[in-house]
């Protein structure tokens, strides 16, 4: 293999998806091509050593003079287990009993005395085992018993590199030995068979090796991105450490970012940092938070003495106790249903029979709710008397939906202009903000971890986990002046788009770092067979 250029490159591509996987794969596709140890001309051929081997060998020009391409149905027989019975079975015993993907138990007398390749033929079908003495097989799975001309370990990786598991087929899938004896297979020769095992065993070993170096790269960074986040979180804005963090943070954030996960962790930490205050400066002439609190509350009391709305509940005071951070001297903290004039409410409960494939109402949906995102996934609907004789909320644009289903569960959004009158499922909440409040900010808070963390934990259900809307009105936010959340969102939106970036540019070296392993191997490949 001309594996110079492939070790001196293999930096360049070892964060390429399963790069490692690839490896062991392109290991396993020289060996049954006879490309992985060089040939010896004093090896007994391999029509030599059966006359099934003989007769059924098929004409392959690419492979060595020696080997042999022959069908799986000429040379194997893919056996039918037994069903064993629980009371035969034990945990421990001279004897493995085998299921479709591995040992069920033990028994005493064997199926078979001969060393075999277990197939598994229905559930984990096309999985492969091996087991080099006495075994019994359950009626789950086949046993192909190695025949003299094939060594064990050799046959194993041989069937392997067959992708049997793509074969499996129905509801429940299940292997067919039709479909299986149709499969090609290369015999080398005896003595060949043993030296690219140990061949494999060597170049695999070096895979296990490549793989734990990278996930040792991968933990470290990790440890790293985790830290500095942390820090960035839990260092108070006005320590003298927090901005050098920040520049650091900043500066160090493509190095430690390789994967789209660690660019989540990077969108979460940004949404702390804007929730705590740490993401724009304050502004001491920017009106107190609470004064927008008290307009709202004041508007609140004329809607309900104008009879506009219904009085709502009470709130609970404000366990100061279970507050998570100090919020800046212009903030306060605010349960969900005081931002809002008007109470946070239900969707509308709409049944099947409800619905109208010729109503010109649409009804917003779960699906349509993403974190951030109106995802415009949803096409039901109602008619306009329907929707008078339910008396349903008609959604204005600008409004924040909440989940109050998984996944995940208080996902938030803003509800954008979709070109018709529209109502909400019942597990879709609606806060309705005016200009005492920021929606944007709203929705940006409520998808910030710190508020999902209480929602999450206001769920209830076995069956269908949900929140309450009476819990829903309960959680609290950090709220800034409004003046501040507008720059609040400004900032993330910006820091967001950074994050779509890089996010874009990790997605494009993935592709090309793929790209340059396929042609690597490729190259190795066919390097081999010019050779």
């Amino acid at each position: 293999m001309n594996a110079e250029r492939l070790l001196t490159l293999y930096d360049r591509v070892a964060d390429a998806p399963d790069a490692v996987g690839r490896l062991r794969r392109f290991v396993l596709d020289l060996a049954v091509r006879g490309k992985l140890v060089v040939q010896d001309p004093t090896d007994e051929s391999a029509s030599e050593l059966s006359e099934s081997v003989a007769r059924s060998r098929i004409s392959n020009s690419d492979l060595p003079r020696n080997w042999c391409s022959v069908a799986v149905g000429d040379i194997l027989e893919f056996k039918y287990g037994k069903g064993l019975k629980a009371s035969d079975r034990e945990e421990h015993g001279p004897v493995p009993v085998y299921g479709s993907n591995g040992i069920v138990g033990y028994t005493v007398e064997p199926l078979t005395a001969r060393p075999s390749v277990i197939v598994g033929r229905k559930g984990s079908a096309g999985a492969l085992n091996k087991c080099d003495g006495p075994s019994w097989t359950t009626d789950v799975a086949y046993y192909v018993e190695a025949p003299d001309f094939f060594d064990l370990e050799f046959l194993f990786l041989s069937l392997a590199t067959l992708d049997l598991n793509e074969l499996a087929r129905g509801v429940k899938p299940g292997l067919s030995r039709a479909d299986a004896y149709a499969k090609l297979i290369r015999v080398p020769p005896l003595g060949e068979q043993g030296r690219i095992v140990a061949k494999v065993d060597e170049l695999m070993t070096l895979c296990d090796r490549l793989d734990e170096a990278r996930t040792a790269r991968e933990d470290t960074r990790n440890r790293l991105t985790q830290a500095s986040h942390f820090r960035l979180t839990a260092t108070d804005a006005d320590a003298p450490t927090f901005w050098p963090w920040v520049r650091f943070a900043v500066n160090a954030f493509p190095a430690l970012t390789s994967r789209a996960d660690q660019v989540q962790h990077l969108r979460q930490t940004i949404l702390n940092l804007a929730v705590c205050g740490r993401l724009v400066e304050q502004d001491p002439s920017d009106e107190p938070a609470s004064e927008s609190l008290q307009r709202i509350e004041i508007i609140k009391r004329e809607l309900v003495k104008a009879k506009v709305i219904r009085r709502p509940k009470r709130l609970p005071d404000l366990d100061t106790s279970q507050l998570l951070f100090t919020l800046p001297h212009s903030w306060c903290w605010a349960r969900l249903d005081e931002l809002s004039p008007r109470t946070l409410t239900d969707g509308d409960w709409i049944e099947t029979k409800d619905q109208s494939k010729d109503g010109n109402v649409r009804l917003i949906q779960l699906a349509d709710v993403g974190v951030g995102a109106f995802l415009n996934k949803s096409a039901r609907f109602v008619t306009e008397e329907t929707e008078a004789r339910l008396r349903c909320t008609r959604l204005t644009e600008g409004d924040v939906l909440i989940a109050r289903l998984p996944s995940p569960i208080g996902r938030a959004c803003i509800f954008p202009d979709v070109g018709q009158p529209a109502i909400t499922a019942v597990d879709v909440a609606i806060l309705r903000a005016d200009e005492n409040s920021y929606n944007r900010y709203i929705e940006m808070a409520i998808n910030a971890p710190s508020t999902r963390a209480q929602i999450e934990a206001y769920g209830k259900g076995a069956t269908r986990f949900r929140v309450s809307t009476g819990h829903l009105k309960t959680v609290v936010l950090p709220l800034p002046p409004v003046a501040e959340q507008r720059r609040i969102v400004t900032k993330v939106d910006k820091l967001m788009t950074l994050c779509d970036r890089l996010e874009a540019g990790l997605d494009g070296a993935d592709i090309i770092n793929s790209r340059l392993l396929d042609s690597l191997l490729h190259e190795s490949l066919h390097w081999e067979r010019r050779t």
